[in-house]
């Protein structure tokens, strides 16, 4: 199959989740990403989760399908190299400071049709992560029970996900744009930017900014219609979502409850055919539905939902979710299992999007490199360096080689 990037070569200098998002979305579609790490590896090399023998489970999920050079970074000859092989590619995404040899102002010179995405953590340049990104724009003071008045971050780092997607379009547009007019460009991408445009889209920011009240903690209530979980006879919760009004007929079908709903609907003036009513009403709403779920377990409640195309999930560990879940195994076309180096055999994603249809089977699972793997190889092949320079390179101990490694 021949992937949609195929032919797009970008050089990756990046570290923490969005940059290496990215240059994996566009890996895993087909593109030939280059990453540069610093011999020995760079900051998050060794971040947690550890295999059992110390390989950073983050480094290898965040740079599967890359190829890694490992070199001195400090060293004025091998940033010489490492500008080449950014011209010769002519793609550039990073999050290192674009500044000095890594500056587009320097790059671009020898290639004037340069395409760099330079993300940022503030717009000015300044730092920021995704949880100091995610403290201020609000999220945490809305998240959690009602009852606990303390702010709770999420433990997902949506921005830095959502920052790394974003990163990667941009890429692909300045691509688009160069092809029609053969300009290259800087694309600037903060990821406070991200978060605060993220939070202006939902209308979150609008409504305050209009005079309206800061929203409330509502635990696990769906804002704005009716979602509440529930807790089934085995003690296991459930999340269940009634937005359309072919979820709420399924609900209300699966439940049994139609009648007891229409009179409470009576009783309190209150039209449930809108959802914003089914919200008003979601407490009094629940305790109607809450005794349905507590009589069945969840494989009993999950066949009667399912009957009645009913929108809910089940709350799982990770634990369970791989031993529950046919969607996270290869039963799934996006999952294959690869023996990783160092890891050991597992699950690995490939691209979730699906160009074949949703049966298609080849989504590009590709396993992460060793650090340096591909040293000599782009040195040689992309640099068109002699064994005898690449051979002098590493004799100075500038750059991480299959030989000297062992």
């Amino acid at each position: 199959m021949i992937l949609p990037l195929q032919g797009l070569s970008v050089v990756e200098g990046s570290a923490f989740v969005a940059a290496p998002s990215g240059g994996m979305t566009l890996a895993q579609l087909g593109a030939e990403v280059i990453r540069f790490d610093q011999l020995g590896g760079g900051i998050d090399y060794k971040r947690w989760p550890l295999s059992e023998s110390g390989v950073s489970l983050y480094w290898n999920g965040l740079n599967r399908g890359k190829k890694s050079i490992s070199a001195d970074l400090r060293s004025p000859e091998i940033q010489s190299l490492l500008s080449e092989l950014i011209t010769n590619a002519g793609n550039f995404l990073t999050n290192f400071p674009a500044k000095g040899w890594l500056s587009y102002e320097k790059i671009s010179k020898q290639k004037s049709d340069l395409i760099m995405v330079a993300i940022t953590g503030n717009h000015d340049g300044t730092t920021a992560v995704d949880y100091t990104v995610n403290c201020a724009v609000g999220i945490p003071q809305i998240t959690g029970h009602p009852d606990d008045l303390r702010p709770v971050n999420h433990v997902l780092p949506a921005w830095d996900l959502i920052c790394g997607q974003t990163a990667a379009l941009g890429m692909l547009a300045a691509d688009r744009y160069r092809s029609q007019t053969g300009k290259g460009q800087l694309v600037s991408l903060a990821l406070s930017d991200v978060a605060l445009a993220a939070v202006a889209w939902r209308g979150d920011l609008t409504e305050v900014e209009l005079g309206g009240e800061e929203r409330k903690k509502l635990g696990n209530d769906l804002y704005g219609a009716f979602g509440k979980d529930f807790l089934t006879r085995d003690e296991r919760h459930v999340m269940v979502v009634a937005i359309t009004q072919k979820q709420w007929n399924g609900l209300l079908e699966a439940t049994n409850t139609r009648e007891v709903v229409a009179s409470l609907s009576e009783r309190l003036g209150l039209d449930f055919t809108n959802e914003g009513a089914r919200f008003e009403a979601r407490d009094e709403l629940a305790e109607l539905f809450a005794p349905w779920f507590q009589k069945f377990t969840l494989n009993e409640v999950s066949e009667k939902l399912d009957q009645n195309d009913v929108c809910w999930g089940a709350y799982r560990t990770i634990r369970q979710m791989l031993d529950e879940d046919p969607r996270c195994s290869t039963q799934n076309p996006m999952f294959s299992k690869i023996d990783q180096s160092e890891v050991g055999e597992h699950l690995v994603p490939g691209s979730p999007l699906s160009f074949g249809g949703p049966l298609e089977s080849d989504r590009n699972s590709l396993p992460a490199p060793t650090l340096g793997e591909h040293t000599e190889e782009i040195l040689a092949d992309n640099l068109k360096l002699t064994s005898v320079e690449i051979g002098v390179l590493a004799d100075k101990g500038l750059i991480s080689t299959t030989k000297t490694d062992s």
